[in-house]
């Protein structure tokens, strides 16, 4: 988003969150399209391009949200099963389990005292851990998607914050070029009605 160059001409007034650039609310449109240099068809499709980024930096922001909340009850759902092999561990007893293979085919097994568990992770690598380092190692990864969720979150608000400034003041810049078209008209024909008289 940062390719696009900003038509106020200053960039130091421009904050960002993780590199998102903060819309600028324009107060007085007609102060900023003199300053910036541009007429009002400018300073719209500039307005309206970085909308567009805004919403293609939202889509990727809502798909990685979606990855998170399906991440998580995934490693909440595995220390449920390692705490349960722990709790198990020496009683003698055996667990009948089933379980996901590939997608919608299920196997059954049946698992007996184990000092270990084998964990996927991803890219088709699985290792086995002990159950005290599994439990470790899943804690950790639940509390770094947790976290990574909290910051998602908090990006998309801004983003949002970010898209409704934009759209205000590509709908400010719109009313003031209809206001300027709709002065030069009413001034025009009273102009060549003076100079035909």
């Amino acid at each position: 988003m940062s390719s696009s160059s900003s038509p106020s001409g200053s960039g130091a007034d421009l904050s960002e969150r993780r590199g998102i650039p903060a819309a600028k609310f324009i107060q007085d449109v007609e102060t900023y399209l003199s300053q910036s240099g541009f007429d009002s068809n400018s300073a719209l499709a500039f307005h309206q391009e970085r909308l567009q980024q805004y919403k293609v930096v939202e889509m990727k922001l809502l798909a990685q949200q979606r990855d998170l909340q399906a991440k998580i009850p995934d490693i909440e759902k595995c220390l449920e099963v390692v705490a349960t092999l722990e709790a198990r561990k020496g009683t003698g007893e055996s667990l009948l389990a089933d379980f996901e293979v590939s997608e919608g085919i299920y196997s059954r097994a049946c698992i007996e005292d184990t000092d270990s568990v084998c964990l996927w992770l991803g890219a088709n690598v699985m290792l086995e851990y002990s159950c005290e380092e599994a439990t470790t190692l899943l804690k950790n990864n639940l509390e770094n998607a947790k976290a990574s969720l909290e910051v998602l979150v908090a990006d998309l608000q801004f983003l949002r914050d970010q898209v409704t400034v934009t759209q205000v003041t590509i709908a400010r810049i719109y009313n003031y070029d209809v206001h300027q078209r709709r002065v030069k008209q009413v001034t025009t024909p009273t102009a060549i009605a003076a100079a035909d008289s």
